[in-house]
């Protein structure tokens, strides 16, 4: 799961981060309103996290904003008001779920969790795609009850195509998936990964779990295992 996060309070951002970190998340993280939604427009997330009393750009224009050009990106709004109408303004603006300052963590790792399987259709916590099944909270994968041992990076790319598996995903849409959006992107580090899970789901060499799609990028085809 890929998350952003555009808190501007320094040390709360850093906290939130590394506890969406701990459980296995990629987050992005972003300071003020602006550079917010240019990240959000721009690259490929699961879910936002948006505080609401933000510098540049206020929180609740970052949601309409995205919005209003048609994303329909999973939205929890973080505000540390207590007032019920402003609350209802971040709903009405667009936003999925709201959580109140002061917050536990446990609290807020639960709320994404539910918020991002309600907006993909999966109704618990594993995604099941022919014989593959993915435990999308423990980041492992089986293949007929069989265990595939995957890294977290190699599961985060397989989640990814698999939640696309009706269409061609190409590779710049995953390296923006899979990296932070400042860290260096190397295509050839890309294809070693898709090597190495194709390997991982068929050991034996009977069929190709990703297809490479010539000049476009690659679709999960599960179903001939």
């Amino acid at each position: 799961m890929r998350l952003l996060l555009i808190e501007d309070e320094a040390p709360l951002r850093r906290s939130v981060a590394a506890g969406l970190r701990d459980t296995g998340a990629t987050v992005d993280e972003a300071a003020d309103g602006e550079e917010g939604l240019y990240l959000a427009s721009e690259f490929p997330f699961d879910l936002a996290i948006i505080d609401l009393g933000l510098p540049k750009l206020p929180g609740l224009e970052v949601v309409r904003r995205l919005r209003s050009h048609g994303s329909r990106l999973p939205i929890l709004i973080l505000t540390a008001r207590s007032r019920w109408q402003e609350k209802v303004e971040g709903l009405e603006a667009g936003a999925d779920d709201y959580l109140t300052k002061p917050f536990e963590m446990a609290e807020l790792v639960a709320r994404v969790r539910a918020l991002w399987r309600r907006a993909s259709g999966t109704a618990g916590n594993t995604l099941s795609v022919g014989p593959y099944t993915l435990d999308l909270d423990a980041l492992r994968v089986s293949c007929d009850g069989v265990a595939v041992e995957l890294t977290e990076f190699e599961f985060r790319l397989l989640e990814y195509l698999a939640r696309h598996r009706e269409r061609v995903v190409s590779k710049r849409e995953l390296a923006d998936y899979l990296y932070p959006h400042d860290e260096d992107r190397d295509s050839n580090v890309l294809e070693v990964l898709i090597g190495r899970l194709r390997r991982k789901l068929d050991p034996e060499g009977r069929w190709t779990p990703i297809e490479t799609v010539r000049g476009r990028g690659y679709r999960f085809t599960p179903a001939e295992a």
